[in-house]
């Protein structure tokens, strides 16, 4: 059962400040989640389809199937290592790890995306390896066992389809079943071109163009994830216009100032901010207007905020847009 409960704390410091805390926890963390049974489910069927394709691959003695047998085997172990994250991220706050495991999940994204580089080197290591020493190809049990890996990928890729826009961990874990139907369709495509037009070269050659768009998309994903990693502002959104927005949300702030958005997971927006407020006037009201804007405008459930009675304490270090206003 999830619950939901959220805190706003105010006190004063030997400086004169106040701080604001507001923030929303799931507790469901002995349930097994619906993006881990996606998980799940993509791991066992890419499981069951490496066996397939190895045992079809050493039968027919294809070289490409085996090698795609070995492509499947990588990406079952970056499924597995998606739902050890999002296992990881249920985990709850603890003395050492004050804001949880979440960002695992981020780190389970960035690590599949550095695998598909290794992928790809491989991949195109072997495509041009065949270009000189062109490999014999049973291209009628290579068709076939094509064909049920190219349905499977299908559905499992429906499977984890529609995952949320910044859940890297799901993003890695399609990206790599992503790479899988593309190396089914460039199998089908090839078995194809070989029993018909005898062309052993059209295995490489696909196998090239689709580790082109493998390689697309792994930079995406580095990218994405690293800037989680970094503490980057959440994609599409703008600190100066939160800034601006947080100073117009109650005619008691009269500056905004120290503001850091950043994400720590999969939808987990967090910010901190000082809010220096007119003489005389309640902190409590001021922290209640801020956190309902951020939470309501900019999806931002975990928010501090320090209240700065009288002049920042912070001046030395300088605070940006710090001023009467």
């Amino acid at each position: 059962m999830n619950t939901a409960r959220t805190h706003t704390h105010d006190h004063h410091d030997h400086d004169h400040a106040h701080h604001g805390h507001a923030h929303s926890h799931d507790h469901d963390h002995g349930q097994i989640s619906g993006r881990e049974r996606k998980l799940i489910f993509a791991f066992v069927l890419t499981m069951l389809m490496m066996m397939v394709e190895a045992v079809g691959g050493f039968w027919s003695g294809s070289l490409a199937l085996v090698a795609d047998a070995g492509h499947m085997l990588i990406d079952a172990l970056a499924l597995l290592l998606a739902v050890v994250g999002a296992w990881f991220a249920r985990r709850p706050a603890d003395a050492r790890r004050s804001y949880g495991y979440g960002r695992l999940e981020v780190l389970a994204g960035f690590v599949n995306a550095l695998t598909q580089f290794a992928l790809v080197g491989f991949i195109a290591y072997e495509a041009v390896m065949r270009l000189f020493e062109p490999t014999h190809i049973l291209s009628g049990m290579m068709l076939v066992v094509a064909v049920i890996g190219l349905l499977v990928n299908l559905l499992v890729l429906r499977t984890l389809h529609g995952h949320a826009h910044d859940d890297v961990n799901l993003a890695g874990a399609t990206l790599h079943v992503l790479g899988d139907l593309l190396g089914s369709v460039a199998a089908v495509v090839a078995a194809l071109l070989v029993r018909w037009q005898g062309w052993n070269w059209a295995d490489p050659v696909l196998s090239l163009l689709v580790s082109l768009l493998i390689l697309n998309s792994a930079w995406r994903l580095l990218r994405r994830s690293a800037h989680i990693l970094l503490e980057g502002v959440p994609e599409g959104m703008n600190t100066g216009d939160v800034a601006e927005s947080l100073r117009h949300a109650h005619a008691s702030i009269r500056d905004i100032h120290h503001l850091h958005v950043w994400q720590l997971a999969s939808g987990s927006r967090m910010a901190t901010l000082h809010a220096e407020l007119y003489d005389d006037t309640s902190s409590s009201v001021a922290i209640t207007a801020i956190n309902h804007l951020l939470a309501e405008r900019f999806g931002i459930q975990h928010v501090t905020v320090q209240i700065d009675a009288e002049q920042c304490p912070d001046h030395t270090r300088g605070c940006a847009g710090h001023g009467p206003r």
